[in-house]
């Protein structure tokens, strides 16, 4: 728990913009792409179009077309309604987007969408950066800039979209409850720049201020901090189970055995009593905004 498009005139090296990698561990999501492929490529042919003059038609390179039509690259949104509107499809490779709406992210960052959507409450404490669900896009863009080995700039990309997409659950209704209580030092560090993080601290106001989210703020200066072992997470769902993880016992691995789960609660329980009201975090995250 808690994780692009041009011409042939432009280069190979940006020729692959226009789509994502398909996560090796998907079977069925390959299956899918594949199979949207060969769609793609059944109707270029019934239109007598070479990969190439397709491609230039569509303002992207032939060897991604090559690409797409093989089941090796996930085509983004744009690239499906141009291939629709060449091909004449009437909108049958436009509604492809809707198959291809998930499988555009890592399998693992789609199971974990999918526990998050069925959570009726969260709770979760971050100690080294912000929570994903909390994070702005230019936020999490800057995580990912920072990991190593480095990724590929479509690879941040997907990354931060997956990231983004999760935040649907802030629209859900009914509202899940969720609680998050956050370091000190995780908004004041400065990730991708001084106005990077002033944004995040101006989408952290907006967000504490939602009826079904607590934020709260550990301070530096807390001498007793019960949560010393690592981040710890715990997702309650509405047929009474729940799911939780926590980087300082058993061993990091998820858990959903109700003794262990207590354990976590019990944790959680503390830090957040350790922590800031969520009224005094609210001042406390405003006055950081005034300062930066």
């Amino acid at each position: 728990m808690s994780v692009d498009e041009v011409g042939t005139e432009r280069g190979d090296s940006e020729v692959d913009e226009s789509g994502w990698d398909i996560d090796p561990d998907d079977e069925p999501g390959a299956a899918m792409v594949a199979t949207v492929g060969r769609q793609i490529k059944a109707w270029r042919e019934a239109a007598g179009m070479r990969a190439g003059e397709f491609g230039a038609a569509l303002g992207y390179g032939e060897n991604l077309v090559y690409k797409v039509e093989g089941g090796r690259r996930i085509p983004r949104p744009e690239f499906l309604d141009k291939a629709d509107e060449v091909l004449g499809a009437g909108g049958k490779l436009s509604m492809l987007k809707r198959e291809l709406a998930e499988v555009r992210y890592p399998k693992k960052v789609r199971d974990l969408a999918k526990v998050e959507a069925r959570a009726v409450e969260l709770l979760a404490y971050g100690d080294h950066n912000l929570h994903g669900l909390l994070q702005t896009a230019e936020y999490a863009r800057a995580l990912f800039e920072m990991r190593l080995p480095a990724y590929e700039p479509d690879q941040i990309e997907q990354a931060v979209a997956a990231r983004v997409a999760r935040q649907a659950i802030f629209q859900r209704a009914p509202a899940p409850a969720l609680s998050f209580v956050q370091e000190e030092a995780t908004l004041r560090r400065p990730l991708g720049g001084t106005m990077v993080l002033r944004r995040q601290l101006e989408h952290l106001v907006a967000t504490a201020q939602l009826r079904n989210v607590a934020i709260q703020v550990m301070p530096i200066d807390c001498e007793e901090h019960a949560g010393m072992q690592g981040e710890t997470q715990v997702l309650k769902f509405g047929d009474g189970s729940a799911l939780g993880r926590s980087e300082g016992a058993f061993n990091g691995r998820a858990v959903d055995d109700p003794k262990q789960l207590r354990i976590l609660e019990l944790r959680y329980g503390m830090i957040r009593a350790q922590a800031l009201t969520p009224r005094e975090s609210l001042a406390f995250i405003k006055q950081l905004l005034g300062e930066t």
